[in-house]
């Protein structure tokens, strides 16, 4: 049997010793960070990010995130690296090592051929008075009062150290540089991040015929009609001469017209203009498909019309559009 209470207690230990070693890396924080940044702005070729074990996983990952977000970088395995991977790296390069101990071996002894290939060092190392500290040009550091193994042997909060100032690397380095929306759309073109960043509303929104519009002298029938012939069902634009949007008239506005003791082929008969919500919430045509989403989840919409810089209403965002874009 498991015994439940040990086990709780054991997890919520680990958590509390990985947020503790987090914030003591936090209040480190000082004059390396900025050095490695600057470093890392002013490099011409890639960031080479280098490590082994639990390390080189976190390495893994720094890459990528590097790479994902405006700084060019790989990983290079320590071992591979006298294998071969040494050939990638350039004096136009930052090495950046991560080691809890600075004392690995297979690091070490890439360390000097590093150099005199002209690349800088960057090691996020959890031992300033090691062998990888003394040769680095900038040590971030890494190191943790305990791990959280039970043994205190399996690297666990010195990897999440590692991994933590890694990515305050990268986010510092991001802001810095400017990163924008549209730049991490393009390093994620695939997936649910790059629909989210890169998707607008003319890329969803129903235009041209397709776009179930009427003019300001219609009828209620006329515009009911519109409604349940277009592609996009439940709401039909109302515009002007020139096409300039003037209103709005949704399914759930003919139900609210219909209801009561009126007379319901003289609603039918009457004009649309009575009947419109008169200016409507619109959304432009260069918007962001996910902020055109926020808008209509805030107002509780289910269509909204899409207008040019000149107020003319050039299409209709459905719900379902962004539900089948991913986004909901």
């Amino acid at each position: 049997m498991v015994d439940r209470e040990a086990v709780l207690q054991q997890a919520r230990r680990t958590l509390e010793i990985e947020c503790r070693a987090i914030e003591c890396v936090a209040d480190r924080l000082g004059e390396d960070f900025v050095r490695a940044v600057g470093l890392l702005l002013q490099m011409r070729g890639r960031a080479i990010v280098c490590g082994i074990g639990k390390s080189g996983a976190v390495g893994r990952k720094l890459a990528a995130t590097l790479a994902s977000t405006g700084t060019p970088a790989y990983f290079m395995h320590a071992a591979e690296a006298v294998h071969g991977d040494l050939g990638m790296v350039t004096g136009e390069d930052i090495a950046i090592v991560l080691t809890n101990s600075g004392e690995t071996d297979e690091i070490v002894r890439l360390l000097p051929i590093i150099k005199r290939r002209g690349a800088g060092i960057i090691a996020i190392c959890g031992r300033r008075e090691s062998t990888v500290a003394e040769a680095a040009s900038v040590v971030l550091d890494a190191s943790v009062e305990r791990e959280a193994c039970p043994l205190n042997l399996a690297p666990t909060s010195s990897a999440v150290a590692e991994l933590a100032l890694g990515d305050a690397l990268a986010m510092s380095l991001m802001q810095a540089r400017g990163f924008s929306i549209e730049e991490f759309g393009a390093t994620h073109p695939g997936g649910q991040l790059g629909k989210r960043v890169l998707l607008k509303v003319e890329d969803l929104m129903h235009g041209g015929e397709d776009n179930p519009a009427i003019g300001l002298s219609a009828t209620v029938e006329e515009a009911l009609l519109a409604m349940t012939n277009a592609t996009v069902r439940g709401a039909v634009s109302i515009v002007n001469g020139d096409g300039i949007l003037r209103g709005l008239f949704t399914d759930g506005d003919f139900r609210r017209v219909m209801q009561g003791e009126a007379d319901r082929n003289a609603i039918m008969r009457g004009s649309i203009n009575e009947v419109m919500t008169p200016d409507p919430t619109t959304v432009s045509i260069g918007t962001l498909a996910l902020d055109a989403l926020d808008m209509m989840d805030a107002g509780e919409f289910d269509n909204i019309p899409v207008v040019d810089d000149q107020g003319r209403a050039v299409g209709m965002l459905d719900i379902q559009d962004l539900m089948k874009a991913g986004l909901v």
